[in-house]
């Protein structure tokens, strides 16, 4: 299709978008169906994972304390069960007291991240255990955000953090991390928020996209106030934005800023939320960034250089032409064309956003017609999954909220923030309504949430959730599905660089025709990263005809032998693959290896 008849195209679908109205789920708006069997439980205290974040707040509404923070779900030690990293913050102004006693440092030691391992494996029950002493290098930044991936190819998952200030990069050696932030010349000074591993050059070597917020500093802060004179948070307005950065890894630890050399350098949009996809299915890894009240970015990979194509995608505002305080980010394909879409959290008053890809990179706003605009509305979202919650073979949404601003009814509480998560349940049409009541009483308890990760932290086939909230305690959303379907994960390796394929995806065709796509990515969601690994279900009794992994370069893999209710390990080589390891959910015991697969060119 020629540029000027999909532009044309693009803006009639939404001029037509713009003037439909909001559809409801089959049981109206905002009123799903109880979930089958889902039901999510705070297991925090049950599992010993015991953190509070801290931001240091004394009564000068300095920007960066209500932005953070954010979370990892990374198997740091390769035991094959997944560990926890929780982001910290610390005193911005040490001459000053805390605003209110609520707000003063409780913990031994000064504030800092926090790594849990996860003893599943080693014991057959899900506890957590603080190794931070042991894996960790002190540190004293105040921390916004975690993402994961192997940068150095030598088989074990590596860590780089945001901060407000400088950024760290953990280097993993066996177990222990490293700082090597010094060598690699990641050291960024300024504020910056989410980021992204994506291998953009295919040169086998992890890059890192990081997006940067506001030119905020202590010295810079001004005074803002609430509608009703009281002294309250500024808004991303204040201050000027600050451009995302790409970091070129050269294969031997160091990184150089390519920023300019690839075309990203536009400096424009309050950056919070990235992830890294193939849009356009072209085999280059593109990159979508949630601004702040700007216009989101979509930089589309032509062979080693971007360029921001989201306003003639439709991608980049909402149906109505505005710039949305966007927050945190997720893709994958929940509309099963096999794709990926979008959804981005924001601001309350403005709805979340859906924008559904409807062929080649080209987007619609479709928040209204699946049911997503009016639930969204009272709220202010950050961290975001799509996850099958119930098994049923579509993806539903969670996600967890809290406000920025101060609110009258709240005024009386030093941080007057709470709202609750939702679980948006869809309906196998695409339809989402909103199924939180039903799913345990962890969406009805008001949080000020930020960071959420989504992966399977007790290794029984559904999708649980790591919340972290601002000036509170992180929390497990476990989820304990009464009725399970089918289901299946798998990571998949890279044989040749040892590591996870990021940017590869799966593709699991059912008995039925039904074909579900999903991505292998960790990126996404606010400051945060999930499970590398890939969650696929289905309702109990339909067969699987063909599961393939898709890589990053468009190479299909037919995977023969993997079967319902495992969690497989899928090692991609050159002229073939192999599934090295294949467990039962739950079991902690020795794993089957040597199943051979054939691969289709």
């Amino acid at each position: 299709m020629s540029s000027w008849r999909a532009g044309a195209c693009l803006l009639l679908m939404h001029a037509l978008a713009a003037c439909a109205p909001e559809t409801p789920a089959p049981h109206g708006t905002g009123d799903a169906p109880p979930p089958r069997g889902a039901s999510f439980t705070d297991a925090t205290a049950r599992t010993g994972l015991r953190f509070d974040h801290f931001i240091g707040a004394t009564g000068q509404f300095h920007f960066a304390e209500i932005m953070g923070s954010g979370c990892a779900l990374l198997d740091y030690d390769g035991d094959s069960d997944l560990d926890v990293y929780l982001v910290q913050g610390t005193q911005l102004e040490p001459q000053r007291p805390p605003a209110d006693p609520a707000f003063a440092w409780r913990g031994d030691g000064p504030p800092r991240d926090r790594l849990y391992r996860n003893d599943l494996v080693e014991t057959g029950t899900l506890h957590f255990t603080d190794v931070t002493g042991a894996a960790l290098p002190e540190e004293s930044g105040y921390g916004m955000g975690a993402a994961t991936g192997d940068y150095d190819n030598d088989g074990d998952v590596d860590l780089f953090v945001t901060n407000f200030g400088p950024d760290v990069l953990y280097r993993n050696d066996d177990g222990a991390f490293h700082d090597v932030t010094a060598v690699s010349g990641l050291a960024d000074p300024r504020w910056t928020t989410s980021a992204s591993w994506l291998d953009y050059d295919r040169d086998g070597w992890l890059d890192l996209v990081v997006v940067a917020y506001a030119d905020f500093t202590v010295a810079t802060n001004k005074r803002c106030f609430h509608a009703s004179g009281k002294r309250d948070y500024c808004g991303p307005d204040a201050y000027p934005p600050l451009p995302a950065r790409l970091w070129r890894n050269r294969g031997d630890g160091t990184f150089e800023d390519a920023t300019g050399a690839a075309g990203m350098d536009v400096a424009y949009g309050h950056g919070l939320g990235v992830l890294a996809r193939d849009f356009d299915g072209n085999g280059w890894i593109d990159v979508y960034v949630a601004n702040d009240g700007d216009a989101n970015q979509l930089w589309m990979n032509e062979g080693g250089t971007f360029t921001d194509q989201a306003l003639m995608s439709g991608a980049a505002l909402s149906e109505s032409g505005k710039a949305l305080a966007g927050m945190g980010v997720v893709s994958s394909d929940f509309d099963d064309d096999g794709d990926f879409d979008i959804f981005v959290t924001n601001l309350n008053g403005e709805t979340n956003s859906l924008y559904r890809n409807v062929s080649d990179a080209f987007f619609e706003d479709a928040t209204a017609r699946h049911g997503l605009g009016l639930v969204s509305l009272p709220f202010t979202g950050f961290g975001v999954a799509w996850l099958d919650a119930d098994h049923d073979a579509d993806l539903d949404l969670m996600v967890v909220n809290g406000d920025v601003t101060m609110l009258e009814a709240q005024a009386g509480e030093p941080h007057p923030f709470r709202q609750t998560s939702q679980l948006y349940l869809n309906d196998g049409a695409g339809h989402y309504g909103d199924g939180s009541l039903q799913a345990g009483e962890v969406f009805s308890s008001p949080q000020v949430g930020r960071g959420l990760a989504a992966g399977d932290v007790d290794n029984d086939g559904d999708i649980d959730a790591i919340v972290t909230n601002n000036s509170g305690p992180a929390k497990l959303f476990l989820n304990e599905l009464t009725q399970k379907g089918s289901w299946l994960e798998v990571r998949v390796l890279d044989a040749v660089r040892k590591r996870d394929a990021i940017g590869a995806r799966v593709r699991l065709t059912l008995a039925d025709g039904k074909v579900l796509t999903r991505p292998v990515a960790t990126d996404g969601s606010y400051l945060s990263a999930g499970d590398p690994r890939v969650h696929l279900a289905w309702p109990a009794g339909t067969a699987i005809r063909a599961l393939e992994v898709v890589m990053p370069d468009g190479r299909a893999v037919k995977v023969e032998g993997a079967a319902p209710g495992r969690i497989v390990t899928v090692r991609v080589a050159t002229g073939g693959a192999t599934i090295d390891q294949a467990r039962g959910g739950g079991d902690s015991s020795a794993l089957a290896a040597g199943v051979a697969l054939g691969v289709r060119r």
